[in-house]
């Protein structure tokens, strides 16, 4: 029986993206550029949606309550539109008041929020989970580590070894060296 082929979310997930991780304040950030990169590789015909609301000024795109900031994404893979919505945040993770919104600050919450929908879809999800890892990845991390745990060990136990028959061969040789030390005239 042949085995069965991985769905998209599965493909994406298996995908280590920890190389291409920043962490920042104790949290882990996935580069939106590098996520966008995964899912057209994977999906060419990827879309992305920013919602936008009308206002008398036009259209923006973010919403208020009027204190505070949000926007909204959709990322479209195969016909299935993962939505994320997210605070407008500062450096600190804290939502920005609304009178001290800038563009700058929604176009970061903008590309914050459509990696999180690219998470969705299965593409570096385990950062949100607090996982360092991929299942697939994990596995193969793991057992490097304990190989090394491993190897360590043995060259631990090697120079705990030398070191002993060192230390046997000084002692043997330390009566020789008081006698003489003991013959010396003064």
């Amino acid at each position: 029986m042949a085995d069965k082929p991985k769905s998209l979310f599965e493909q994406l997930y298996a995908i280590d993206v920890n190389e291409k991780t920043e962490k920042k304040n104790g949290l882990t950030y996935l580069s939106w550029s590098f996520a966008w990169a995964e899912i057209k590789k994977a999906v060419p015909d990827a879309t992305y949606t920013v919602y936008e609301r009308e206002t008398d000024f036009g259209s923006v795109n973010y919403f208020t309550d009027g204190k505070t900031c949000w926007v909204k994404t959709g990322l479209t893979l195969n016909g299935l539109e993962h939505i994320e919505m997210l605070p407008v945040m500062d450096f600190k993770n804290q939502s920005i008041p609304l009178n001290a919104i800038t563009s700058t600050a929604v176009n970061k919450a903008i590309q914050r929020s459509l990696t999180k929908a690219a998470a969705r879809h299965g593409l570096g999800l385990y950062i949100y989970a607090g996982e360092d890892l991929p299942e697939d990845a994990a596995d193969g991390r793991k057992r490097e580590k304990e190989e090394f745990e491993q190897k360590k060990q043995e060259i631990e136990a090697k120079k705990l070894a030398e070191i002993d028959q060192q230390t046997k061969e000084i002692r043997r040789d330390a009566p020789a060296i008081v006698t003489t030390v003991d013959q010396i005239p003064m």
